[in-house]
């Protein structure tokens, strides 16, 4: 963060860093757009040793400055020194108080190193509990446990538990948390009686299937959005105990074959095609429309993302959303559910989403809260906001809709 961009100094205004540090070997100020990028890396790493990590300054400084060196030259690398000791001069603490914005978000996002648009976006979803909006980024930036799913039907969590050295999830019965390690290695996983599942996205799919219809359960199951194959397997597993059939709908090939390899032996039939215009039958008693979304909820399983998304994105993607949840509307059956979900928080693809759709479809909107039996604490209703630094599970969000008889 020393060595990116243009920030606030501690004199006020927008300067570049390097000003910031009385550095300016180029006969003026420097921004990240005029640094050579492979300079820029050493810098970020070189920075992040120093404020992040226990590497000892000076160890962090000569590492740097021999990466530079290599690299770019004797010249650049004293400018690598230069600004290494600049930023050795303080902790980070005291870079926070003299570079961060003065506003509340904006400073919360400089800390924990969020854009500001996602900062703003995070405390836009707590709503009246905004003052958890540092928890919420310190998540981002904390190691996650690793999550794994018990498949129903071959291996229960407690066992999957015992054999793992794992422990018992606290809100899916069929989740299990590990420190670390190799999920991989494990019997359980090579043997495809358990997969790497976060605990949220397990909720996703047993609230579908929890959700209460109007009319019987024929057991046409339908998940719209299925790559890369994680609620379509829980989803089969679930319906194979009762002898119903799932689709699964993913357009981009090499996905589906993920899909294919999560599902091999249960009943889900995989679909290489457009979920918009999937050409799939009506009737479906339960639709999960997982829908593609910013991530924004999965930032700390995906911290680069937060750098990669741009609030563009957003107005992208809310389109597709919408077209995905009419298009599955079409393939409901009256008095059957349509569970609509995303890995984000941010209310322009949640609840500002689901609330289109019960204006323009005329769709029922379930208390989804009822179907996380046991869950405490997700948000006010109908919806359902799950967050790592309360659950413990990605920032996921769901809403339950049934469609009039």
């Amino acid at each position: 963060r020393v060595a990116q961009g243009q920030t606030n100094c501690a004199s006020g205004g927008s300067r570049p860093l390097a000003w910031c540090y009385g550095v300016s070997p180029y006969g003026g100020g420097l921004s990240s757009e005029v640094i050579d990028g492979p300079l820029l890396d050493v810098l970020r790493l070189g920075v992040y040793q120093l404020l992040r990590t226990r590497i000892g300054a000076h160890a962090a400084v000569d590492t740097s400055v021999a990466l530079a060196r290599a690299e770019s030259g004797a010249g650049k690398a004293g400018f690598v020194n230069a600004v290494l000791r600049r930023a050795a001069e303080r902790t980070t603490e005291e870079w926070v108080e003299a570079l961060a914005p003065a506003d509340p978000v904006g400073r919360l996002a400089f800390e924990y190193a969020h854009p500001a648009w996602i900062a703003q976006a995070f405390a836009d979803a707590l709503g009246a509990r905004a003052a958890e909006l540092g928890e919420v980024l310190a998540a981002d930036d904390a190691r996650p446990l690793v999550h794994l799913v018990a498949r129903p039907g071959d291996i229960t969590a407690e066992e999957l538990a015992l054999v793992t050295g794992g422990e018992e999830g606290r809100w899916s019965p069929y989740a299990v948390y590990l420190d670390g390690g190799d999920p991989g290695k494990l019997e359980p996983v090579r043997a495809g009686m358990a997969a790497v599942q976060d605990e949220g996205s397990q909720l996703v799919a047993l609230a579908l299937t929890r959700a209460e219809l109007e009319g019987p359960d024929t057991g046409r199951w339908l998940d719209l959005c299925a790559g890369p194959g994680g609620k379509a397997a829980l989803l089969g597993a679930i319906a194979a105990i009762d002898g119903f059939r799932v689709d699964a709908v993913e357009p981009a090939a090499h996905r589906a074959e993920l899909v294919r390899k999560a599902v091999h032996d249960l009943p889900v039939d995989v679909h290489v095609t457009d979920g918009r215009t999937s050409g799939l039958t009506p009737g479906y008693d339960r639709i999960l429309v997982d829908a593609p979304c910013t991530g924004l909820g999965a930032l700390r399983r995906r911290p680069e993302a937060r750098w990669r998304r741009t609030p563009a994105d957003v107005r992208e993607l809310v389109v597709l959303q919408r077209e995905l949840l009419a298009a599955a509307w079409d393939l409901l059956r009256p008095g059957g559910v349509l569970l609509y979900s995303t890995c984000s928080p941010h209310l322009p693809e949640t609840v500002s989403v689901v609330a289109d759709a019960v204006r323009r479809l005329g769709a029922e909107q379930l208390d989804t809260r009822e179907l996380l039996p046991g869950v405490t604490d997700v948000g006010d209703g109908p919806g359902a906001q799950l967050w790592p630094h309360r659950h413990g599970t990605d920032a996921m969000f769901l809403a339950a809709l049934r469609k009039p008889r």
